[in-house]
Parts: C-alpha cells; structure tokens; sequence
C-alpha cells in the first residue's frame, strides 16, 4: 500500500464518492437505506476531515506557505461539512429535510473534492517531493488510527469549536 499522502486521500475521496452514489440512486422510498448510508458517509467523513485538519493541511501551510489561502478555503469547507454531519446525525431518515440536507452535504463535499484534486494536490505535488508526501501519508495512516468515528466524539467537537474561534 502507497503512504504517498495524496493517493491516500484520493482513496477516501473514492470510497466518500461511492457512498453518495449508492445514496443518490437509493430512490425516494428507500428511508432505512438511505440512513445507513449517511451514517456511513458521516463516519467517513468525520474520519477524512479529521485528518486532513490534523495533518494535511498544518504541514501543507508550513511547508507551502504560498497555499495558505487554499488551505484556509479548505478548513472552512471541512467546517460546512461539519455542521451538516452534526445536523445530520441528529435527524431521522424520515425527516421532511433529511434528503435535502443529505443533497447539500453531497453537492458541498464533490466540490470540496473535486477542487482539491483538480487544483490543490497538484500543487502540493509539484511543492513537495516524493520523500516529504510519503512522510505526510505516514502520519495520516496515524491520525486515521486515533480519528473519531461520529461528529459527536470530543476530538470532532474540538475540530468544529476551532473552526469557529479561530
């Protein structure tokens, strides 16, 4: 398995993609399944916006600072997401906002992604080595072992709170 940081983070942009997918082809009636699948496209991006909040992006300021203000873009993304998976989590798959709101936080999220492979790693790429994006990786696969799992957990809370004092 790679620990280049970017393929990675791409991974999880896959399996996160895959989940709305399922979610958007789930069809209108489909409540139980369309609350499993946010519960797991909740986890999967407490996880991923934990990490890259945690790791990517502090070193990607450090080591390119001329990135500073896509990676300022990117925590504020991560904290709209945030907010929607708090909400979320909160609702019942059968709430007359819950599909809609789960529709943002699809259309809020492809962006996010689609911005950071199309443009940021990219530039990351071309800043870093190959030695440095490995190093990087590494710490991910760290971070991702002490993640929390739910937008509710202590640690995912913090990350929320921060974005809004800082």
């Amino acid at each position: 398995m790679s620990t280049d940081a970017i393929v990675l983070l791409k991974a999880d942009h896959k399996e996160i993609k895959s989940v709305f997918t399922k979610f958007e082809r789930a069809g209108e009636n489909a409540t139980t399944t369309k609350g499993d699948l946010v519960a797991s496209m909740i986890e999967l991006l407490t996880v991923h916006t934990y990490i890259e909040n945690e790791v990517m992006y502090p070193e990607v300021r450090r080591l390119l600072p001329d990135l500073e203000d896509d990676v300022l873009e990117s925590y504020e993304e991560h904290h709209v997401a945030d907010v929607l998976c708090m909400e979320l989590v909160a609702m019942s798959p059968d709430a007359e906002r819950f599909d809609a709101k789960t529709t943002v936080l699809i259309e809020t999220v492809t962006h996010h992604i689609d911005e950071e492979e199309q443009d940021w790693f990219p530039k990351v790429r071309d800043g870093l080595g190959r030695k440095q994006l490995s190093e990087l990786g590494e710490q991910l696969i760290r971070a991702k072992q002490k993640a929390p799992h739910s937008p509710a957990q202590p640690s995912a809370l913090k990350k929320t709170i921060d974005a809004i004092i800082r």
